[in-house]
């Protein structure tokens, strides 16, 4: 048997040649790309990689290692591509996103559309950002705001994305995908809900509760200590107040804001229902317009793959290779595909940086479909 030291010290020779091969591969490489930025080929081409793959394999003497020289080749040719990428955009080759720089947003009706009504928490969401004074009105559904938009109705809606406890609010996030709506910024707040009833009601009266699913979800502990009683699912939190203040019923409650109590003139029978203390919600301000403020740091993407073994992760390497940190990624299911998803996913930078470029040029060669959701 050889010695350790003696076996690692071959290791070392072969890793040596290695790393000059790659570095001579990708000579080459740089090359073929000069030639394909010369007469406009793109970059991705399957057949190729496809009959490359082949190649290699052949080329193995020892079965069990079929698999993983294929491995291998898959994040040569990977990594191939990156460069052509790259040196693609040096060449200023990058598709334009469409997407306007601008200093503050701009208002043509000076309206905000929110989903729900008075005291609902996108309510509050809209003021943290715009302000008290800003016109605004409220819709019924999240789709009758993004159609406001699409309408020319308002300038922008704002929409709950995501809860810290609760998770995605998805269909919010399907939405944005159905209309040619874009993210110019967004807005967290905190949540704090509580259990809302009639002036003359006490917990021991309360029989059935109304909220929005997530508000229910996110005051779960709260009512696991009343298991009597029936939850409602309703459009938002501000409806279920109203609703209760309207039926006049002292044996129903809501759990709403504080807000949505002084403006019901409900009373507040327990305060601070959510089991997490550090319940927020992130929103979204939606625009009609592809804008971004200046100084604009995340980028949101919607893409969909090929249904195959590594689609996601060979994706998910443009990050990686461009040194982009994503902050967040999601998958929704594609509507008439069993078990097909798209993903959404945020990442750090602008749409300016040469790294995001470099990205985004390889997803909209590999991927089947990309749409930048905004970068703000």
């Amino acid at each position: 048997m050889k010695d350790l030291n003696k076996i690692r010290e071959e290791i070392d020779k072969i890793d040596s040649q290695i790393v000059a091969l790659y570095e001579e591969r990708m000579r080459c490489t740089t090359e073929v790309a000069e030639y394909k930025i010369s007469v406009g080929k793109q970059v991705l081409d399957k057949e190729r990689e496809k009959e490359k793959l082949a190649k290699v394999q052949a080329q193995v003497q020892a079965e069990e290692n079929c698999f993983g020289v294929s491995e291998l080749f898959h994040q040569i040719m990977a990594l191939s591509r990156k460069r052509q990428y790259q040196l693609m955009n040096l060449y200023g080759l990058v598709q334009d996103q469409g997407f306007v720089s601008v200093d503050r947003l701009p208002f043509h009706t000076q309206r905000v559309v929110y989903q729900g009504t008075e005291g609902a928490y996108s309510q509050l969401a809209m003021k943290a950002y715009f302000g008290e004074k800003v016109d605004n009105y409220h819709v019924a559904s999240w789709r009758d705001a993004m159609e406001a938009i699409q309408r020319g109705e308002a300038d922008y809606a704002v929409l709950p994305i995501e809860n810290s406890s609760a998770g995605i609010v998805g269909e919010n996030f399907d939405l944005m995908l159905e209309y040619d709506n874009y993210i110019v910024a967004e807005q967290t707040i905190k949540i704090d809900h509580a259990l809302l009833g009639r002036q003359e009601a006490q917990l021991s009266d309360i029989k059935i509760v109304y909220s929005h699913i997530q508000a229910l979800k996110q005051s779960i502990d709260f009512l696991n200590e009343h298991k009597e009683w029936k939850q409602v699912p309703v459009e938002n939190t501000a409806v279920a107040a109203r609703k209760v203040k309207t039926e006049q019923k002292k044996e129903q409650a809501a759990i709403a804001s504080k807000e949505a109590a002084e403006r019901n003139g409900l009373k507040i029978l327990k305060s601070s229902i959510n089991y997490s203390e550090d319940n927020s919600t992130r929103f979204i301000i939606v625009g009609g317009e592809k804008l971004r403020l200046k100084d604009s740091k995340k980028v949101s993407l919607c893409f969909e793959l090929s249904h195959e073994s590594g689609s996601l992760y060979r994706i998910l390497s443009h990050f990686m290779f461009n040194n982009l940190n994503m902050v967040k990624i999601e998958s929704r299911p594609i509507k008439d595909k069993s078990f097909e998803y798209r993903f959404f996913v945020d990442l750090e930078g602008s749409l300016e940086d040469g790294a995001m470029q470099n990205a985004l040029k390889g997803l909209m060669e590999e991927a089947l479909f990309l749409k930048v959701l905004g970068n703000y």
